[in-house]
């Protein structure tokens, strides 16, 4: 029979299953927005269309609205080779912005031209992936649904107080390396 208090614990998770946008957070000291895990069952249309899939969310939020994304950078800072930023895709046509994002990307996994296009901060990261012909895979860990802060809803830019749905997403390499870890939260439709 096993000893119940010898047992091996698992490794502590990250900051928060909001991460990276946690590290936004804390280094202004803010609280996060209350949230909590979702199955994908649980998500309302289009929101889980938008969210429940292994695609990266530039060309799944291109081919829905019919207009190509811009992105506007609201924070970023870089620790060693990774870079850290938290942006608002908008539609090009209108600005509408149709989804607040932190995102974690790793610079050295990137060849110096597409780690050149990310630090310019004028296209979504799924649009430069593609037209660097890199290949990767979307890994979603977990949904949430939260409830839209004064920082959220100013990004969003939402009328007031909204539930949200989100995902916690990593992309990884074709050697399973994380490129990017990204917290992405849509607006309601």
């Amino acid at each position: 029979m096993r000893d119940p208090t010898c047992h091996t614990l698992s490794p502590p998770p990250p900051v928060s299953g909001l991460y990276p946008l946690s590290e936004f957070y804390a280094a202004i000291g803010a609280v996060l927005p209350e949230a909590s895990l979702v199955a994908p069952a649980q998500i309302p249309e289009p929101c889980r269309s938008l969210l429940v899939h292994e695609s990266d969310m530039t060309s799944t939020l291109e081919r829905f609205y019919g207009d190509k994304l811009r992105v506007e950078v609201l924070g970023r800072r870089t620790v060693g080779s990774d870079y850290f930023r938290e942006v608002a895709l908008a539609l090009e046509r209108g600005g509408r912005r149709v989804e607040f994002g932190a995102i974690k990307m790793s610079l050295d996994l990137f060849s110096i031209d597409a780690r050149l296009e990310i630090l310019r901060e004028e296209q979504p990261l799924g649009r430069i992936l593609a037209a660097f012909g890199m290949t990767f895979a979307s890994r979603p860990a977990a949904y949430w649904r939260l409830a839209s802060d004064d920082f959220i809803g100013r990004a969003l830019k939402l009328p007031g107080p909204r539930v949200l749905y989100g995902r916690r997403n990593t992309l990884v390499d074709a050697w399973e390396r994380s490129l990017a870890e990204i917290v992405e939260i849509l607006p309601p439709d």
